[in-house]
């Protein structure tokens, strides 16, 4: 994590929480990544990862996401631009990328008299069945 380049000062506690969230590629909610820094360090309360990951976010250093299951999930912000896809039956979280897509999003902006400086796609989406429906 970015955590000493953004001028933070890093705790024990704070360590733990930036390992797990470094080390997560799930998009895990608070509660889980309280659940996984308690095993690194079983003092680390819930007030404080919840303290730590708004600090984190305020700094730059993770994402915020909202895919529409009621629970706040995070992420490290990655220097490499991905989309998601949520599966809705399971809320596993798949992350892609798709160059036409980008260039897409980029002549809408540009057709619209935009230049395009940021965005984030999430689809929602449920497993085909066996027809491929």
């Amino acid at each position: 994590m970015k955590c000493a380049e953004k001028g933070l000062k890093m705790t024990g506690q704070r360590r733990t929480i930036a390992r797990v969230i470094s080390e997560s590629n799930d998009h895990p909610d608070v509660e889980l990544l309280y659940q996984r820094a308690v095993i690194a360090d079983p003092h680390i309360s819930i007030a404080t990862v919840y303290r730590t990951v708004k600090l984190f976010e305020e700094a730059g250093i993770t994402q915020r996401h909202d895919f529409g299951d009621g629970r706040a999930r995070y992420e490290e912000v990655s220097e490499e631009h991905h989309d998601h896809l949520i599966d809705l039956k399971t809320g596993k979280v798949i992350e892609f990328s798709n160059e036409a897509i980008e260039k897409l999003q980029k002549e809408i902006a540009h057709k619209l008299g935009y230049r395009l400086v940021d965005h984030r796609l999430e689809l929602y989406a449920v497993p085909l069945d066996a027809k491929g429906q």
